[in-house]
């Protein structure tokens, strides 16, 4: 099986999220991308609780079968991506993975947690991002994905929906639930 591990703070998750995979699972062939929300980033803070994160990737996952939300990061422990690929590893040892990921955060992979590790074990799927070449890593095995620029932010998506509006990027079923919790207000 090809599995692409997508993480993220998923603050909210919105249609950019949802493309990138799309466009991942089908250049790459993938059977599966999991959606893995962060529990406890090193690199950024989140305000808002693992559990309504988890439960909006959840919403937006239930209209793509190849898509899962996956709980593999919950908890108060770092969220290293090592330790979320060495999950995957124990779970299902013989699958193929990929680790899908903007070029922004790629530049900065030599600055992880055990980045060797992570170049050995998974292959990248690099969305390119304006302003942001994509680095040259020593053995890391690269795919390029190209999409059509997204001015999409979650920071705008939140002020939006901290105003009571629902910003046109964010799926309906993850405005409701932001709004019935009362979420970014």
């Amino acid at each position: 099986m090809r599995i692409a591990i997508f993480g993220g703070t998923f603050n909210p998750v919105h249609s950019a999220h949802l493309a990138i995979a799309r466009a991942a699972a089908d250049q790459c062939a993938l059977d599966r991308v999991l959606f893995i929300p962060a529990g406890n980033p090193p690199h950024k803070e989140t305000n808002t609780p693992y559990e309504h994160r988890f439960r909006m990737v959840e919403l937006a996952c239930a209209a793509d079968p190849c898509f899962v939300a996956s709980r593999l990061e919950e908890g108060t422990a770092k969220s290293y991506s090592i330790h979320t690929i060495e999950k995957m590893q124990a779970q299902d040892p013989s699958s193929e993975l990929f680790f899908l990921i903007g070029s922004d955060a790629f530049e900065e992979l030599q600055s992880w947690y055990r980045w060797g590790d992570v170049v050995r074990a998974v292959q990248f799927i690099v969305v390119a991002r304006p302003g942001h070449a994509i680095a040259a890593i020593p053995d890391a095995r690269v795919h390029r994905l190209e999409l059509p620029e997204s001015p999409v932010s979650s920071s705008e998506i939140r002020r939006a929906c901290a105003s009571g509006k629902r910003h046109a990027e964010l799926p309906a079923q993850v405005y409701d639930y932001i709004d019935r919790h009362g979420l970014y207000k």
